[in-house]
């Protein structure tokens, strides 16, 4: 069985595996989730919140078990744990990308969705930011709950939404400082979301085709398959953790 650390996304906090979790834990694994900094129920004032503290943060809970980890991201997620992996690369056996970000070295989230391809980006086309340092919230919570939650339940919507936070928006304009070389010889694998408004399956692909991903696997959601098919993302989740280590 495998040992997991499971990051989540913008806006969001460890509250999202809520229902991944348990499915894995009863297949036999170990799960660790957590707050990255000014998220969740983590009291960090957004004015100090950076990439290096989060990535930081994601270390913590990698060195808090003797076993490597199976290193999981959700959207911006992706970023956290493409720095965290690339700061300690002896903690993580493989890496999962769950409809996330995958950037290369120098840069950020921000320049991903300038691709051509993130043009549809819902979250961004509804991204209000304000203040110094900024932080970003969505325009209304209609607009995060198309952006974000397209295939999920009007109950799974509302448990999402009430739950959602600010984002310190320096975690979008941070380019990583990542060592490609260490990164590549990490297996990893990508969950592509085909209905997915926040981050465009045709980002997706093209972050895909440019890093060696020894995996894709698509599932027919939305930006949030950790609510709108937790069981089944519990089940691929398993299932590439144990390819990856073969």
């Amino acid at each position: 069985m495998a040992r997991f650390v499971l990051v989540h996304g913008s806006f969001s906090g460890a509250w999202c595996w809520e229902r991944v979790r348990g499915p894995l834990e009863a297949a036999g694994h170990l799960v660790d989730t957590l707050d990255l900094p000014g998220a969740g129920e983590d009291e960090t004032p957004l004015a100090e919140v950076t990439l290096a503290r989060s990535a930081e943060r994601v270390v913590e809970v990698l060195e808090s078990r003797p076993e490597p980890a199976v290193l999981a991201g959700v959207s911006m997620g992706g970023v956290v744990i493409t720095q965290a992996a690339s700061n300690a690369p002896d903690r993580v056996s493989s890496l999962i990308f769950v409809c996330a970000f995958m950037p290369a070295n120098g840069q950020s989230l921000l320049d991903l969705t300038r691709l051509p391809e993130g043009k549809h980006d819902q979250i961004q086309a509804n991204l209000v930011i304000s203040g110094d340092p900024p932080v970003a919230t969505m325009s209304s919570a209609a607009a995060a709950a198309a952006a974000v939650f397209n295939r999920c339940t009007p109950e799974e919507t509302e448990f999402a939404l009430a739950r959602r936070r600010p984002q310190a928006a320096v975690l979008f304009s941070t380019p990583v400082d990542v060592d490609e070389h260490a990164l590549d010889a990490i297996p990893r694998s990508y969950v592509l979301t085909t209905q997915d408004r926040s981050l465009p399956p045709v980002l997706q692909r093209r972050m895909v085709r440019e890093h060696p991903c020894r995996t894709v696997v698509e599932l027919d959601t939305g930006h949030a398959p950790y609510l709108s098919m937790p069981v089944e993302l519990a089940t691929v989740l398993s299932e590439l953790a144990e390819s990856m280590a073969d």
